[in-house]
């Protein structure tokens, strides 16, 4: 039976996106680093002094809190991780493997805010946890910790720094120097590059038993060859369909971003709560093995995976934090720089933690530069105007209000396109049961 290379190649693109896209930011962390985040070896901390600003050209980045981010490689033998007692401070380390599974939390929610001890171990691995350290086992020799701490502004960030600076890891033995992520054969013509990273990733980092077989269902596509790359030389014929399926795919999620396929939809808030769901293989400590945040359906859980990671890469798990964008104002019209808006909260949004919405440009998600070096606002957010009844009103625009309450509620927009993403930060029930309803973002 002939197959259709170019369907092929389009699920392909979607399969392995996620896994791409995910370690070209690895590698960016480890090389040039990432804005306010300098580069930092493998198994090395690379902490952000300051906020997030437009200069971190990273997908949907947050500007709530402190990075603290490091790039792990465990391929030589386990590491012990040592956090600080925050004192009540919120924080998170978000643990992502390879493929961008969630597969483990430490912080205020997940495991207190005292001091802990963890050891990090790679894939196999079978040796003795000692007393009194938590063991958390990665799925891929190559992973992630993605840390946030709260920080109040610019006030605040000398404390975040002391935090930082008691954050330690600390190799397990003597071992040899990372080996890094394998490097993709450099006679691969540009237009192949994204197949011939997946080729080069794939037997570096297996992924859950449930995927082999339709990854090896991949195969007329070249991305199993072991001996060497086959894209330099490749048939015609494949590289048309190599191309045509990575277009194909490409588009495919990009549309699926903008529908919100899936999405609950309330007053032109998606509600994408469970799209970081897909892990349904790895529940290390900080992690809900339950049925609700699990995705019974693969097929559907490997299509998320890869919308997320282009719309959100490193988002956390619902409980953790909850994420919802918005396209459209409430007339059903895309939101855009060349008009005015506002969008007023009778009751804030429900969380244990806080709760903001920052401003980012489309399609990039990227923070856009604006006269006030704003670029989120929220319940943290010093001098914004209440009304009397307790009501807050938000002004979302290009250009600067004149009313004075408005200047001060004012969350600058991009003059094009641009998506507010509400962040939730240990979300209260009501927001996932219904009870809490965002409200419309209205034309002025």
């Amino acid at each position: 039976m002939s197959v259709d290379l170019e369907k092929l190649a389009a699920k392909a693109y979607v399969y392995g996106f996620p896994l791409v896209f995910n370690l070209d930011q690895v590698r960016r962390y480890v090389t040039t680093g990432i804005g306010s985040n300098p580069a930092a070896p493998f198994n090395q901390f690379s902490h952000a002094a300051t906020l997030a600003g437009p200069q971190d050209t990273f997908v949907s980045i947050n500007n709530d809190t402190v990075y603290s981010m490091c790039q792990l490689d465990l391929t030589n033998g386990p590491l012990l991780l040592e956090v600080p007692d925050t004192d009540g401070r919120y924080y998170v380390l978000q643990f992502v493997d390879a493929w961008t599974d969630n597969f483990a939390y430490v912080g205020e929610r997940a495991t207190g805010t005292a001091a802990g001890r963890y050891l990090l171990t790679p894939p196999g691995w079978t040796g003795q946890t000692p007393a009194g350290v938590t063991r958390i086992a990665f799925p891929t020799a190559v992973g992630s910790i993605v840390g946030r701490w709260a920080c109040n502004g610019e006030a605040d960030l000398p404390h975040v720094r002391t935090l930082q600076e008691r954050l330690t890891l600390t190799e397990v033995g003597e071992q040899d120097r990372p080996l890094g992520l394998p490097t993709p054969d450099p006679d691969v013509p540009e237009a192949l590059a994204f197949w011939e990273k997946l080729r080069a990733y794939l037997p570096a980092y297996p992924p859950a038993a449930r995927d082999l077989p339709l990854q090896r269902a991949f195969a007329p596509l070249g991305l199993l060859e072991a001996g060497g790359s086959p894209y330099p030389a490749a048939d015609p014929d494949l590289v048309a369909a190599l191309e045509a399926g990575a277009k194909a795919g490409h588009d495919e999620l990009v549309a699926a971003l903008r529908s919100g396929a899936g999405d609950t939809i309330v007053n032109g808030w998606h509600q994408p709560f469970h799209i970081f769901d897909y892990n349904d293989d790895y529940f290390e400590v900080g992690t809900i093995d339950s049925p609700e945040w699990r995705i019974a359906d693969r097929a559907k859980a490997i299509g998320l995976r890869a919308a997320a990671a282009m719309g959100g890469l490193w988002g956390n798990h619902g409980y953790e934090a909850a994420y919802s964008p918005v396209y459209l104002d409430g007339d059903g019209d895309e939101l855009t720089g060349e008009r005015s808006y506002t969008l007023t909260f009778a009751q804030a949004p429900p969380v244990d933690a806080f709760w903001s919405i920052t401003m980012y440009d489309v399609p990039d998600y990227y923070l856009v530069a604006n006269e006030i070096d704003r670029y989120s606002i929220g319940d943290r957010t010093p001098g914004l105007v209440y009304a009397e009844d307790g009501s807050l009103t938000l002004a979302l625009s290009a250009t600067a209000p004149t009313d004075p309450t408005a200047r001060a509620n004012w969350l600058p927009t991009p003059a094009g396109g641009f998506r507010p993403l509400l962040r939730m930060y240990s979300p209260r029930p009501e927001v996932f049961d219904g009870t809490y309803e965002i409200p419309p973002i209205l034309k002025a």
